[in-house]
């Protein structure tokens, strides 16, 4: 018997293609397991298509992608997966009691005491319709019904988009404290930048349907560095500073430019230069599609580690 792959999501030229186009196109990378991974991008970047290939929702063109190992066409990863979208999907008829009652009915591994406990620790009535619950109350039941699958990995399609920012915090505060728990592998999408910083230790950045950005955080990030100085011709920034490093985004203001750069060696002192926060490489790289992309050695199919899988 082999040992369990330590992978939790492997994407090998996956792409989806649609009449108007490529949604998704020659996608590849790992997720190692046991990571709370953003994923990252503008609309219509393809998030929602990958998110749909992984949950047996859309049919890839072209393509493989594994689950823990396992083929997500074979029907063993069920089990191991949940999924929570956007609209969060709920009976509205059935109360809170009912809905985690059919979670327990159709998984094998439910934990109902966990499902309650996510459920009373915001004062959702177990006896209230479904239907006449808040939005925050609402996400509170998919979340327990998503946990209570005591699910290897939980992919979640922009969860807390429609939350007040209190909401989100203690949901947040929740996911986390779960995901630690149970060693659970997460994959979120979400356009909440500044909050994706403080939750998640991976990223997976798409842009116009391809994947531009992979890896740890704690690699990524400090990859780069935020460079201001006197513009000069051109787009502003140094030819020097072009010829040496790789410039992701340039802006100009006045007659000073800033850019973000993956310094290629020693910057110099005839430049200031400052540590970008996650959100500033996100956003350099979101309005910057055609700039390099960066996937890190652990992130690639076929880089180190292949052979602990």
């Amino acid at each position: 018997m082999s040992d369990p792959s330590p992978w939790a999501i492997e994407a090998e030229g996956l792409g989806k293609k649609y009449r108007g186009g490529w949604a998704l196109r020659d996608c590849s990378f790992r997720l190692p397991a046991g990571h709370i991974c953003a994923l990252v991008g503008p609309n219509g970047a393809g998030k929602s298509t990958f998110l749909g290939t992984a949950t047996r929702l859309v049919e890839p063109t072209t393509g493989t992608l594994k689950l823990f190992g396992v083929p997500v066409s074979d029907p063993a990863v069920l089990s191991r997966t949940a999924f929570l979208a956007q609209d969060k999907p709920l009976y509205p008829r059935f109360t809170v009691a009912e809905t985690l009652r059919l979670g327990r009915e159709l998984n094998p591994r439910w934990d109902q005491a966990l499902a309650e406990r996510i459920v009373r620790s915001g004062s959702v009535p177990l006896d209230a319709r479904v239907g006449t619950l808040s939005g925050g109350q609402r996400t509170r039941v998919a979340f327990a019904l998503a946990f209570g699958k005591r699910p290897e990995l939980l992919l979640l399609d922009e969860p807390m988009s429609d939350l007040d920012p209190l909401a989100r915090h203690e949901l947040s505060g929740l996911l986390l404290a779960e995901a630690a728990e149970h060693g659970t592998t997460v994959l979120m999408s979400s356009h909440m930048l500044s909050e994706l910083e403080v939750m998640c230790d991976y990223l997976l950045v798409l842009a116009e349907g391809r994947l531009r950005t992979a890896g740890r955080t704690e690699e990524l990030v400090p990859a780069h560095l935020l460079v201001t100085g006197v513009a000069e011709g051109g787009d502003g920034v140094p030819e020097e500073l072009r010829r040496r490093h790789t410039v992701i985004e340039s802006r100009v203001t006045g007659r000073q430019f800033s850019a973000l750069i993956r310094p290629g060696g020693p910057v110099g002192d005839a430049w200031e230069t400052l540590a970008p926060s996650m959100e500033e490489v996100l956003l350099a790289y979101l309005r910057s599609p055609e700039a390099p992309g960066l996937i890190a050695d652990e992130a690639r199919v076929g880089g180190p580690g292949e052979a602990a899988a």
